[in-house]
């Protein structure tokens, strides 16, 4: 929502109408109601300081939605989606109904919109928007870019995950609960480690699904080339399923990548395709139309000179046009640009100094590190590019690189190419009581998508057991 001044709301002053009969949310919470079209469900406003730094800036209003089931045998759990961009509790019923309900038996399920986000706070940057909505591999435009500055203006430096941490904590105190269970799936795996981080005394269980490691010591996230290395290995492996491709998609990647002005959408095609088919050989996925799948195979055809089919998937995953209130573009932005770091150093590096230590940082990268890719696919990311010109902000708080001794779970799949599971290694190597369960040929976001049950049954063993 945006207003005047230059400046979005966080969380627009607006709320939902105080509803008669209303269960009781919490002594911390504002307007109770009966979560529209989402029966068993309060949902409430949860009002927190604009920076939790200095709580005398102002105000939030975050809509937060809950369980009536107060008296869950195994206490809270707090379900955190991903993004950063998407909001929570429009996604209440799906999880516990229908994706967890061996979950939702023994928990009472909790979920926040994330500052900026949801019906009620989504930062809205039209141009963003449109142009590449929910992606965060295609660049959107530096008018597009310069648009959302002006419409976050000032309040950039207060989206950051260290803002939302504050925020989640506030969350479960206002709950009234000591201590409660995290599960965080792709960037919400980012939140909740850095919840885990800051707050292990409030933290029982942790769930870490599809996994973006909460420290970046080697500086490599925006760059992405974990991401674009693991292509390789990703497509190589669904080629060996019977009946065996009999060539080599990864050189195909990378001859499509030199030979091609648009290696950046290739490569954002896709990391959205996993979502429709994980084998990324399906010629009928459902989702698409028919005879449209097998990315695999179109781009084999392309590398042998027709590239029609590739060219029509690639347009059918073009990025944008997400709705704004479905996922918020403009938090994206702010959240990336605040919290990553990157060839140039922090949000806090003036903008005209970026340009060249980010064509230093590229002349240096080996090619090992973004093959079948190529230097320049990792320097025209959308998270590189956009920050890039993104105005000077305060730059995240960053946790220690060792999570906290709790119980930690992570699953991931082997055939993600959002969060590859070399990502998810990483993080275990700093969750001293971690267990690592990779799910064989399942994409991105195992308890919301997987199509076995490998990777649920794993976070049920370790929640309910």
């Amino acid at each position: 929502m945006t207003l005047a001044g230059g400046t979005a709301t966080a969380a627009a002053a607006v709320r939902p109408p105080m509803a008669p009969a209303a269960p009781s949310a919490g002594p911390g919470f504002v307007s109770p109601h009966p979560c529209d079209g989402q029966p068993g469900f309060t949902c409430a406003t949860l009002r927190v300081p604009l920076d939790h730094r200095d709580p005398s800036k102002g105000t939030l209003d975050l809509q937060v939605g809950m369980s009536d089931t107060t008296t869950a045998p195994k206490g809270t759990l707090l379900f955190l989606t991903g993004g950063p961009g998407q909001p929570g509790v429009p996604y209440l019923t799906r999880m516990t109904q229908q994706r967890l309900p061996e979950l939702a038996k023994n928990y009472r399920f909790v979920m926040i919109d994330q500052r900026g986000t949801g019906r009620f706070g989504a930062i809205d940057c039209p141009k963003m928007q449109a142009e590449v909505g929910s992606s965060d591999i295609a660049p959107a435009s530096q008018d597009a870019v310069a648009e959302c500055a002006s419409v976050v203006g000032d309040r950039r430096s207060y989206y950051t995950t260290e803002q939302t941490v504050g925020d989640l904590d506030m969350f479960r105190s206002a709950l009234g609960v000591n201590k409660w269970v995290v599960d965080g799936v792709s960037y919400g795996s980012f939140t909740a480690a850095n919840y885990a981080a800051f707050h292990p005394g409030h933290v029982d269980k942790v769930v870490l699904d599809s996994v973006l490691p909460h420290s970046d010591p080697n500086h490599e996230q925006m760059l992405y080339t974990t991401g674009q290395h693991a292509v390789a290995r990703v497509l190589r492996d669904a080629c060996q399923t019977a009946p065996a491709c009999g060539y080599d998609p990864a050189q195909d990647v990378a001859y499509l990548a030199r030979h091609r002005e648009d290696a950046v959408l290739l490569w954002d095609a896709l990391v959205s395709y996993e979502f429709f088919d994980p084998s990324y050989r399906d010629p009928n996925p459902a989702g698409l139309p028919a005879g449209s799948g097998d990315v695999i195979g179109a781009m084999h055809a392309a590398r042998l000179g027709d590239p029609a089919r590739l060219d029509a998937l690639m347009k059918l995953m073009a990025p944008g046009g997400d709705p704004v209130a479905g996922f918020s573009a403009g938090l994206h932005e702010a959240t990336i640009c605040g919290d990553g770091v990157f060839p140039w150093g922090t949000s806090e590096t003036p903008v005209a100094r970026r340009p060249a230590a980010l064509e230093y940082a590229r002349r240096h990268l080996p090619a090992s590190a973004t093959w079948p890719f190529t230097s320049r696919t990792a320097a025209g990311n959308g998270f590189i590019q956009e920050c890039l010109t993104w105005p000077v902000a305060r730059h995240n708080a960053e946790a220690k690189l060792k999570l906290p001794p709790v119980p930690i779970l992570l699953v991931n799949g082997d055939h993600d190419l959002s969060t590859p599971m070399e990502w998810a290694k990483e993080e275990l190597a700093n969750a001293p009581r971690g267990k690592l369960v990779i799910v064989k040929g399942a994409s991105h976001s195992i308890q919301n998508r997987e199509r076995g049950t490998q990777g649920r049954e794993a976070v049920y063993t370790f929640l309910n057991g």
